[in-house]
């Protein structure tokens, strides 16, 4: 039976890991934190069940909190930064990215299909297809 320490360790540096490649506004991150937390006390407490719900609490608290500290408040008025984001990849030509927006992590596509959106590049958020933002790059509005 695999040492149960060495697993949530492995699970940990895995979830930190991927929120570098697939950004979720730190919610992997949080996962991955909350799995290195368990592995200390699982070199305490052998029960799997109990550090199975260790990790799922430690998750969701971890998550709300830096939710709170890190998402941007909202603005009592409307103003055009409202409909800004940016990039966390490359937007190929036709295909779908990801952006932030909102201090959330979402899909998004540009509105001309034939133009491709680097990383870290400002948007404009010009509409949005279910769960995907349509988006414009800012020097694209500007020229």
């Amino acid at each position: 039976m695999p040492d149960p320490t060495l697993m949530w360790l492995i699970a940990g540096i895995i979830l930190c890991g991927l929120e570098f490649f697939l950004p979720t506004a730190f919610v992997t991150f949080m996962m991955g934190i909350a799995a290195l937390l368990v592995a200390i006390v699982s070199l305490v407490l052998a029960q799997d069940s109990v550090l199975v719900a260790l990790w799922l609490l430690l998750s969701t608290l971890l998550t709300i909190l830096t939710r709170r500290f890190f998402t941007p408040k909202r603005k009592a008025s409307i103003t055009s930064d409202d409909s800004e984001g940016e990039t966390l990849t490359v937007i190929p030509a036709g295909k779908s990215g990801r952006v932030l927006y909102e201090g959330n992590s979402w899909r998004a596509k540009c509105a001309d299909e034939t133009r491709e959106i680097a990383a870290n590049e400002l948007v404009y958020v010009v509409g949005k297809k279910g769960n995907t933002l349509i988006v414009l790059p800012v020097n694209m509005l500007s020229d």
